[in-house]
């Protein structure tokens, strides 16, 4: 399936239209991986600032699917998930909203990101 080769290729997936964005989000949901958006826009100063760090988030963390979507070219999506304002990060998990930050705030994402790592790893018994 190409969209599955893309997620595995890239590392932030642009997401082109509201069928890839349905697509990516089932195909994450499948594999129980979660997923970190950055709702953009091309005029949107703090949007582009936040571009090489969303990357490097990306590389680090290699368990969770990076999308990025342009309000303007995917307005359906960005109506459908009531973004506002850009940029806005929003945390996902089985298609459902866990959290969403609104700015360019690099150590808010990035905690983000680790609750993702800290949810998925098997909790340690404190048993004598």
């Amino acid at each position: 399936m190409a969209a599955l080769e893309e997620m595995k290729r890239a590392k932030v997936v642009k997401v082109e239209s509201e069928d890839s964005w349905n697509l990516f989000l089932s195909q994450a949901s499948n594999h129980g991986c979660p997923v970190i958006v950055h709702f953009s826009a091309s005029w949107c100063v703090p949007s582009l600032a936040m571009n090489g760090y969303f990357e490097e988030l990306a590389h680090n963390y290699q368990d969770i699917l990076f999308l990025l979507v342009d309000v303007d070219e995917v307005k359906e999506v960005a109506a459908k998930m009531e973004i506002k304002a850009m940029p806005t990060f929003v945390l996902m998990r089985d298609t459902e909203v866990l959290s969403k930050i609104v700015g360019a705030n690099p150590d808010a994402i990035k905690n983000l990101a680790d609750s993702c790592v800290q949810s998925t790893t098997v909790p340690q018994s404190d048993s004598v």
